[in-house]
Formats: structure tokens, sequence, C-alpha cells
């Protein structure tokens, strides 16, 4: 999808952090830029700040694990702007617990906010960016974790659960790429590192009661040289326009990256008698 200007953006999580790092530069392209979030009040914020910059955007409510939410949303921006022509899927959550520790709760509240969230995204707006017979494009936001098993804790996090579910999201958008891929609509799989963002207080004050009510908001702090969000936008429109599989960020970290698939293909060479 290689012209952005005057087609119709959907981000969802746009409200901050990954996900308005996105929308700002998409609407810094000329994308007309529909920022939908959980928090209405930050999706406002980002809107105007795309406004502000001499961009076309506009807000909206909604819960990214709700599919009859997102169908109406879907509904709304094509009967608004005619079409959907990409996708951003943002929505995620970080639940802090060692793997032994995590309850059947914990991964199902990860599991549906991680995985199930783009899987409703994609399967309520596909009909209409089908329909519309235009290039589109969809952007899944995974991790820098979807590529490698973080061990240990980052940044006083435990990433287990997190990482399970973003290793799943890489094999849906490579699966969904190659199914897409003959109707004209691009999949890349957005793989960032550590990104400046709200993702764990956002986490804990929005967990819904089905899966145990909002946490304590945390008090770690994110040290380091962490990329503002704000440098996430470029990168991923560069991704789009170049049809890319995999959006990646922090090009320092490949050679954890090829250390992991090294040791792969060492097993691969164990098992072959090599």
């Amino acid at each position: 999808m290689e012209e952005l200007t005057g087609r119709t953006a959907v981000v969802i999580g746009g409200g901050s952090g990954i996900g308005r790092g996105t929308a700002l530069g998409l609407g810094a392209e000329g994308m007309r830029v529909v920022v939908a979030d959980i928090e209405r009040a930050s999706a406002d914020a980002v809107a105007d700040e795309i406004a502000r910059g001499g961009g076309n955007a506009s807000a909206a409510q909604v819960d990214g694990t709700d599919r009859a939410a997102l169908d109406a949303l879907a509904d709304r921006v094509v009967a608004e702007h005619g079409a959907a022509n990409l996708l951003s899927t943002n929505v995620g959550v970080v639940a802090d617990h060692p793997l032994d520790a995590g309850t059947e709760q914990d991964w199902a509240w990860v599991i549906e906010f991680n995985l199930l969230s783009a899987v409703r995204a994609v399967n309520a707006f596909l009909p209409h960016m089908r329909a519309g017979r235009e290039p589109g494009h969809i952007v899944i936001t995974a991790s820098l974790a979807a590529l490698m098993a973080v061990p240990g804790n980052v940044g006083g996090l435990h990433l287990g659960v997190y990482t399970a579910t973003k290793h799943a999201l890489l094999g849906y958008g490579e699966t969904l790429r190659g199914e897409l891929a003959a109707d004209g609509i691009g999949v890349s799989v957005l793989c960032p590192g550590t990104v400046r963002s709200n993702l764990v207080a956002t986490s804990a004050r929005n967990r819904p009661a089905r899966h145990g009510g909002p946490l304590p908001e945390p008090t770690a702090a994110q040290d380091g040289p962490w990329m503002p969000p704000e440098a996430v936008g470029p990168v991923v429109v560069r991704g789009i326009k170049a049809n890319r599989l995999h959006i990646l960020t922090h090009p320092e970290a490949r050679p954890v990256i090829e250390a992991r698939h090294a040791a792969l293909i060492d097993d691969f060479r164990f098992f072959a008698g090599a």
C-alpha cells in the first residue's frame, strides 16, 4: 500500500503508547485517522494532536475485545469515510507473573487482550476492506518478544505470559498475510522493542470484571533509553509502504534474534546427525 494520503486508517488502542505513535505517523502521511481507544479522553487527545499538526483525525471509544463494538465501529467508519483502508491493532496488557505463578484467569485475560482482540478487529474490518476493492493493509502490533524468549524479567516485569501471546500473534499475522495476499491486502506484524508507554498502568486500571477487575496502579518506572512512541510512527509508515512482513523498530536487537535462529539451526544439525 504505497499511497496513504487521503485514505482512511483505524488505529485501535490509539490513545497512548505505540498506538498513539502509529496514529501520529499515519496522520503525518495525510491519512484520515480514526483513533479508537477504550479511554475516550485519550483518543480525543491524540485526535486533537493530529489535528493540531495539520492532519485529519476523529476519535471513538471502543472496547477492543468486544466484537459487537468493533463491528459497530467498522460500520461507522465506512459510513462516514467510505472505506477502511488500513487497520492497526494495538490492544495489549501485561500480567506480571512468572509462568508457574500465573492463574488461568491471568492467562485468559492476557490471551483475550493480546491475541483475540486482534482476531476480533480483523474479523470486524476485513469484510469492509475486501468489499472496498482498494489496496489495504493490516498492522498487528506484537512485540520483539514475538521473535525471542525473554528470560527473567525486563524492567522489573515478568513477561512469560505476555511473550507466549506475542508468539501466537506472530503466527497469526504471518498466516493471515498469506491468506490475504490474493485480495491485495498486506499484513505486517509490528515487533517493537522497548518503547516508552503507559501499558502497565492501562493494563491495571482497565482489567475488566470478568478477569478480576482493576489492579493497583503500578509504581515501577521505565528506566533506560526507551524509544519515544512518536518515533514508532515513521517506522510503521515505512513498513506499510514497502509491505514488509515484520516491522522492526530496534535493529540493534538483530544479534539476539540471530543467536536464537543459530540455536534452532544447531538443533536441526543435531537431529540430522550432522
